[in-house]
């Protein structure tokens, strides 16, 4: 099965809580790389590679954790995956 990307834009009260760290640490039980990066606009950033069901695995984790009420709107995007990162991790 060939890698894929996700970018997810998460959108609400998603800065200041701790969001990053909470995906950082959700993250570490996937195969996936990337980054999570808050954005000027006062959203939240998340760029991950890996298997399909690594990334599914990964949206399902964010969507059971206490994160969800801080977020209002969450836009997936699919694409194939470019192989740039060795890691996941926070972008400042």
């Amino acid at each position: 099965m060939k890698p894929r990307r996700i970018a997810v834009r998460y959108e609400g009260r998603v800065q200041g809580i701790g969001f990053r760290f909470t995906v950082i640490n959700l993250a570490r039980d996937f195969e996936v790389t990337g980054f999570v990066r808050n954005e000027f606009d006062g959203s939240v950033t998340l760029t991950a590679e890996g298997a399909e069901d690594q990334l599914t695995g990964l949206l399902q984790a964010v969507q059971r954790s206490q994160l969800t009420r801080y977020i209002t709107n969450e836009q997936v995007l699919r694409s194939p995956a470019t192989g740039e990162f060795e890691s996941f991790s926070v972008r400042y």
